[in-house]
């Protein structure tokens, strides 16, 4: 799936929905970006918190090591066994849920690529599962699973996030790796739930769907 989504939403919401404990000064992006900031739940002691965590594990390899590049980031899990995820996936307590309304995907020919946004129409606010972490000198940190895309997304992308429902969120956070195995390799969300809207939004031009900007600056 593509690199991009948005939550447009409120903290009071987000956590009345999750069912989370929200310090007063946090902040909501307005998009997010692998490398760059987003509110994430995560359990603790029994208790869910909302925190805001960068996108996006470190990833240096021997070749971009040989060139003196500096480390790249990863924010896609998409294969379980990939030695970057096969001790962080098995614990429960590296789980996380991920709020947002939308993600995105890039339409049209390359150097003209605009922005194509999905939701889930009966849905407001979603939860993409994800996996967090605090890794040294980066501090606290997040990927989130992809699965096989429905027929709504595959046009653009054969990737999507895996989407829960309300009830898999507990199952979710505490559930074993078969769980994990399950939410991956299981149906995604139908195709006939999602929105999809179209924008002349270019691809790297941080604009929102046109319709969320009213409702975003009301946040």
């Amino acid at each position: 799936m593509s690199r991009l989504f948005t939550v447009a939403s409120s903290i009071p919401e987000i956590a009345s929905h999750f069912g989370a404990e929200a310090r007063a000064d946090l902040t909501l992006p307005t998009e997010t970006v692998e490398g760059l900031p987003a509110t994430v739940v995560f359990e603790k002691n029994g208790r869910r918190l909302l925190r805001q965590m960068d996108w996006g594990f470190p990833r240096l390899t021997r070749e971009m090591r040989e060139r003196g590049e500096p480390p790249g980031r990863i924010g896609l899990v998409a294969d379980l066994t990939n030695p970057l995820w096969e001790h962080l996936v098995v614990q429960p307590q590296y789980r996380c849920l991920i709020p947002l309304t939308h993600f995105a995907n890039p339409n049209g020919d390359a150097g003209s690529k605009t922005r194509s946004w999905f939701s889930v129409a009966d849905r407001p606010l979603l939860a993409w599962a994800g996996f967090c972490r605090n890794v040294p000198d980066y501090g606290p940190l997040f990927a989130g699973m992809t699965m096989t895309a429905n027929a709504a997304v595959e046009p653009y992308n054969d990737r999507m996030p895996a989407l829960l429902e309300p009830d898999d969120y507990a199952r979710w956070l505490g559930g074993s790796i078969k769980d994990v195995i399950g939410f991956q390799f299981g149906a995604p969300i139908a195709a006939s739930r999602m929105a999809v809207l179209h924008s002349d939004d270019l691809w790297r031009s941080g604009d929102l769907p046109a319709g969320l900007r009213p409702q975003m600056s009301l946040l």
